[in-house]
């Protein structure tokens, strides 16, 4: 019986820490997330490219783009201007780096008037970054229609 609880024990002090680290994370990323959508929302291209490190990259269909701000540049001239980002879960991979995942929903209008929108899903790695978390790889891709 002493055996148990001696095993229960160190069971919970492996399990605990992590539980922390990971609420810490998830925090972590819902504050990027909330920076990420208020920049957004202003249209602040240059304010989404200093969330993510000096080599940060965004993946999305059409590629890998090394230059976030100029990638949100032009997708604010093409009319989007909305977005809405849920954080699904967030994980440390170590002392200093985290993982990210959730969905997305941007919205706006084409310069013909039509609506545009997306739904997807995103996942992110971030790095410390002199003090601050930054995003180093961000990929976002739009959810697939629903099989028929």
């Amino acid at each position: 019986m002493r055996l148990f609880y001696v095993l229960l024990f160190l069971l919970a002090s492996l399990v605990l820490p992590a539980t922390a680290a990971d609420d810490q994370s998830n925090q972590e990323v819902v504050k990027i997330a909330v920076s990420f959508t208020e920049n957004f929302d202003k249209q602040n291209s240059a304010g989404i490219g200093a969330l993510f490190t000096k080599d940060g990259v965004f993946v999305n269909p059409t590629g890998a783009h090394t230059d976030v701000a100029q990638f949100y540049a032009e997708a604010f001239k093409a009319g989007i201007d909305r977005i809405e980002i849920t954080v699904k879960q967030a994980a440390a991979v170590g002392a200093d780096a985290m993982i990210g995942m959730g969905e997305y929903q941007t919205s706006g209008k084409a310069a013909s008037g039509a609506a545009i929108s997306e739904t997807g899903l995103w996942t992110a790695t971030y790095v410390g970054d002199g003090g601050a978390w930054k995003i180093r790889m961000l990929t976002g891709l739009p959810k697939a229609p629903p099989p028929k």
